[in-house]
């Protein structure tokens, strides 16, 4: 692992400013950030939290306040070309979990698993053991559903840091995951992640859309087959909200 890392710019993609720099290079920060149990986290931004964060501007502090908002989505990655005339790769929370977990397990750091269900948390943890069998899970929490505010993220905090955990996964779903992820910045020694559904995919709950159908940035139409009646609002009215703020932005946009 190298030293301290250097500062990485931020371009704003409609209401969220999203951190620029390659997979690896931000991928190596986070160890780095994660061997040294320095509260930091990390919001991984596609259309739906772009569209949380224009709807909500405290929501969009949050956002603004992690110490990287990756760009998850290849449509975030678009419009980071479109605006700002930047390349920038794709840094989505599918492809941090199990390289995040390779980096655990090649640098001796430990993983806790927050949120989703014993279930999905000890199938991650039996797959992760197969692929990489030097990794060490400090522990695992999957804390019953109930808003943020009723949660004793004291509590929560002084069990993670008991654990000795570098990293922390977690996976609360949006917006939530990334609200208490704000709220234990200060309070929680570590790196902490938000990785919402990657926990289900690296479980092998979910599958992933083909790999052309998300370089076209058709993610979301995979995901919306496969759970029509839960997915058709956000992908569907989301997504057309968000097109349309994008070409709105196009043609403001000074010549």
């Amino acid at each position: 692992m190298s030293g301290v890392q250097a500062s990485f710019p931020r371009k704003r993609v409609i209401a969220a400013d999203i951190t620029l720099g390659g997979f690896d290079e931000q991928l190596d920060a986070f160890v780095h950030y994660a061997a040294e149990r320095r509260s930091t986290y990390v919001c991984c931004v596609n259309v739906h939290m772009t569209m949380e964060c224009h709807g909500d501007k405290e929501f969009a502090q949050v956002v603004a306040q992690a110490d990287h908002a990756t760009a998850d989505g290849m449509p975030i990655v678009k419009c980071l070309k479109l605006f700002h005339g930047v390349k920038q790769e794709r840094v989505a929370g599918n492809d941090l979990l199990p390289a995040l977990l390779a980096k655990a397990s090649a640098h001796g750091l430990s993983v806790y698993l927050y949120g989703g269900t014993d279930e999905v948390q000890q199938r991650m943890m039996e797959r992760a053991r197969q692929e990489y069998p030097g990794i060490r899970f400090a522990g695992n929490h999957a804390p019953p559903f109930m808003p943020l505010e009723r949660m004793d993220l004291a509590a929560e905090a002084a069990r993670i840091n008991a654990s000795g955990a570098n990293i922390v996964m977690v996976s609360l779903g949006c917006p939530k995951q990334e609200r208490w992820m704000a709220a234990m910045k200060g309070r929680v020694d570590g790196l902490m992640l938000g990785l919402g559904g990657a926990f289900l995919l690296y479980a092998g709950v979910d599958t992933r859309a083909p790999k052309w159908m998300r370089d076209l940035s058709l993610e979301w139409l995979y995901r919306l087959c496969l759970e029509p009646r839960r997915l058709w609002k956000r992908y569907l009215v989301t997504n057309t909200r968000f097109v349309v703020l994008v070409l709105r932005h196009l043609v403001r946009r000074p010549a």
